[in-house]
């Protein structure tokens, strides 16, 4: 008879001449060779362990206490060792050892078939799990390396038993891990995590964590090129074998005992051991860690998490440590702040104060510039995040980081320094003028500083990151300060200049030209100093190329091309507000047709400040067009009324136009009747975006003003189907500018007696009149009371309102 692995009863280990086993050493219970034997009083010899777990069940299941063997009633549960039988069971297993060991090391050297291979693995094995002092002999007998070899074998039974084995091989024996960690071994393991099958995966998970039990073999296996990413991953993976994660987890936490290794965890998303170490360890280690935390590169799940988990303690580094460990701190904070959601958890922290007195000190307690720049990105990655600056103290005197001293410092700071913390101080000032809250505060402590000058300068500067983050901050303040920006642009128009060069870069749309646009559009449109340098420097050609480009897909941006698209379309625009009497200006329209520019522009539906500003500028084209229409000596009378030139004709119309009664052209005198521009902005009327609708009706209401044939504008406006949509704007009431432009242009088309007439059964249009004669301002009174006349609403003698300011 031979013994298995487990101590059953095996044939076929005689056909490889291990000595057989006898029925007596095998336990009548277990069935397996027995380690402690003992008699009962019947004779019958049994595993210690065994038979007292018999007795115990017995007991508590009431049966009467008898030999398992004999069936006979015992009167005693003594239990005597069997001495004699324990020595022979021992003598016999130690030459069956011998004997299995020979047998498995002239299999292992030798071309065995696969099963006697993997019988040889599992003799040693089940040799290795009885004791250390087999485990020695297993080394001493080389079998050691001849296992490892069997990790390349081609059969995969074979590799996963030679896994097995060497797990059993390095169990509590350190000499016996230091020979398997040998050589690429360890490489060997660590591939079957990533490419083995799932025993594989598992039998490797579970050798690596017992050498890596062996403090001297972590440092080892971390330095395998992608050991701790892929333990890293499989401890953390949804799909695995549940036994392959957790021992991958186990050896994780055993490879944290290395720095090294702490480290690369890091590095791999794992982030606990180093935090741990960073709030735990000596000062030294903490120091390290630190300093390691600001080198790596972290997702924003897990910057979020350090400053939960570290920010109070690295900010207290930051308040109280020495130089070295406060550089270390702020190059960690520098990492981790620039995730919102972390910077809002450092401003919890108490982060602000700290680093404004980083960088307001002076003196020799300052920080050397090196570190002040990496405060002013802390500080500009914090003030990026959003919060509510205005409500977080940085001193006991209550100052904010809007409050006007502390403007006032940063402007000085930002005069004062290099390029690099200027631009993060620039980009400080970016996010607190991004907020309608702060905005204002900022611009007025700008302007009590007097600084407005120099930061204009900044626009000119060679660093592209300090000229971009200059450009911005101007284009945040410039709703409120407009006039002085154009002040400033009037006394050097170089930096004007800078800005068209920079707006005319062809290298795709930038991050720095949007805000550059947006800066040049908010400057007073009526500066027509200005817009003739503008005109002067070439920035026109420049500006309608881009628009050209934008509308033909030719310039991408992602982002960032309706914001620019917008400012280009609101520079363009202002040449439309200084037409009046500057023949030069009127030139330049007609050079740029901008009739036809505007109109293509106002059918860009989704871009509603495109819409608007077109819809604006062609309302500003068209009520030049009746000072530019060429008069034609008198004629037949009726003619214009018959023909409609300026509708049919693309360029320079041959007839005479029915509402200016000369001869009109989009391009020359821009008038609307040409392109089918009246159509478009008819079809803005029914705009959601009320201000859409306000710059078209404003636009079509030049076709009723004093000075143009009113009659015919009416009908080009019935023409084009825009009376009723007129109509619905003044009925629906949504705005009260709205809703006086509606009045003045519905008491215009009530001119026309049959309109009037269709118009005054219609109780609608009649109740949006009586409304805004009741509740319009002074102006919209009047004009409604002359509509509701119109409409024989009130009677013609009413003298409600005196005629002063009659239109």
């Amino acid at each position: 008879m031979a013994e298995g692995q487990d101590g059953h009863y095996d044939s076929s280990a005689d056909s490889l001449r291990v000595e057989p086993i006898y029925e007596s050493f095998l336990c009548p219970l277990t069935k397996q060779i027995m380690r402690d034997p003992v008699t009962l009083e019947s004779g019958a010899t049994f595993e210690c362990q065994a038979i007292l777990k018999w007795f115990k069940e017995s007991d508590s299941s009431g049966r009467r206490l008898i030999c398992p063997v004999t069936r006979k009633e015992l009167s005693s549960t003594e239990l005597n060792p069997s001495i004699a039988l324990k020595n022979t069971i021992d003598e016999w297993m130690q030459r069956n050892e011998a004997a299995k060991l020979d047998v498995a090391r002239k299999l292992l050297t030798s071309e065995s078939s696969e099963s006697d291979t993997v019988q040889a693995l599992e003799y040693v094995a089940e040799i290795c799990q009885r004791s250390r002092s087999s485990r020695h002999v297993v080394r001493k007998l080389g079998l050691i390396s001849l296992v490892s070899e069997l990790l390349k074998n081609s059969s995969t039974k074979v590799r996963q038993k030679a896994l097995e084995s060497l797990r059993f091989v390095a169990k509590d024996d350190n000499d016996n891990k230091d020979e398997i960690a040998a050589g690429d071994n360890i490489r060997t393991i660590v591939k079957f995590l990533s490419h083995g099958h799932v025993q594989e995966k598992e039998q490797a998970a579970s050798l690596l964590y017992e050498l890596s039990e062996y403090k001297p073999l972590s440092e080892k296996i971390g330095s395998v090129p992608g050991a701790i990413l892929i333990l890293v991953g499989l401890s953390s993976s949804k799909v695995e074998n549940l036994l392959t994660i957790a021992w991958a987890e186990k050896t994780l936490v055993n490879l944290e005992s290395c720095e090294k290794n702490v480290r690369q965890m890091a590095e791999n998303g794992r982030l606990q051991p180093l935090l741990r170490l960073l709030l735990q360890g000596s000062p030294d280690t903490q120091l390290s860690m630190a300093a390691y935390l600001g080198e790596l590169v972290l997702s924003n799940d897990m910057k979020a998490l350090v400053a939960q988990t570290a920010g109070c303690a690295l900010v207290n580094i930051m308040k109280i440590g020495n130089l070295e460990a406060r550089e270390a701190a702020l190059k960690a904070l520098n990492q981790i702040s620039s995730y919102d959601n972390s910077a809002k958890i450092l401003i919890e922290a108490g982060i602000l104060p700290p680093l404004i007195t980083d960088l307001f000190t002076v003196g020799s307690n300052q920080l050397p510039m090196r570190l002040k720049e990496v405060s002013a990105t802390i500080l500009a990655n914090v003030v990026a995040s959003g919060a509510n600056f205005q409500s977080i103290p940085l001193d006991h005197s209550r100052q904010t980081l809007v409050s006007e001293e502390i403007i006032h410092n940063l402007l000085h700071l930002i005069s004062n320094t290099g390029p690099a913390i200027e631009c993060k101080l620039l980009q400080v000032l970016v996010g607190l003028t991004s907020s309608s809250a702060t905005v204002q505060g900022i611009v007025d402590a700008i302007k009590s500083s007097g600084a407005t000058v120099s930061l204009i300068q900044f626009v000119e500067a060679p660093q592209r990151e300090v000229r971009m983050a200059s450009i911005k901050l101007l284009n945040n303040i410039s709703p409120c300060m407009g006039l002085e920006l154009a002040d400033a642009f009037r006394g050097n128009f170089s930096q004007l200049s800078s800005l068209i060069r920079v707006i005319g870069d062809n290298n795709g749309i930038s991050e720095e030209q949007a805000p550059a646009a947006g800066l040049v559009a908010d400057l007073p449109l009526q500066d027509s100093v200005l817009t003739r340098h503008l005109v002067q420097d070439g920035a026109f050609t420049t500006i309608i190329s881009k628009v050209m480009m934008i509308r033909q897909g030719e310039s991408r941006g992602g982002r960032f091309v309706n914001p620019f698209l917008e400012g280009l379309v609101r520079i363009i625009s202002r040449i439309t507000f200084i037409l009046e009497d500057d023949p030069d200006i009127t030139a330049v329209a007609r050079q740029y047709n901008l009739t036809a520019l505007f109109t293509d522009l106002l059918q860009m539906n989704g871009l509603d400040t495109v819409q608007i500003v077109s819809a604006t500028a062609l309302g500003n084209l068209s009520r030049q067009s009746k000072h530019l229409t060429k008069i034609l000596p008198p004629s037949t009378p009726g003619l214009c009324f018959s023909i409609f030139p300026c509708i049919s004709q693309k360029s320079v119309s041959t007839g005479e136009c029915r509402v200016h009664h000369g001869i009109c052209s989009s391009r020359e005198s821009f008038c609307l009747l040409e392109g089918k521009v009246v159509e478009k902005l008819v079809a803005c009327l029914d705009h959601n975006n009320e201000k859409v609708v306000e710059a078209s009706l404003t636009a079509l209401s030049t076709l009723l003003e004093d000075g143009v044939d009113i009659d015919q504008g009416v009908m080009v406006l019935c023409d084009a189907e825009g009376v009723k949509l007129i109509l619905d704007v003044l009925c629906e009431n949504r705005t009260e500018a709205l809703r006086q432009q509606a009045v003045w242009a519905v008491e215009r088309i009530l001119r026309t007696h049959e309109i009037a007439y269709e118009i005054s059964g219609n109780q609608n249009v009649g109740t949006a009149l009586v409304e805004a004669f009741r509740h319009g301002d002074f102006k919209t009174r009047q004009i409604a009371e002359r509509a509701l006349k119109h409409v024989d609403k009130l009677p013609n003698f009413s003298g409600i309102f005196s005629k002063m300011g009659a239109q």
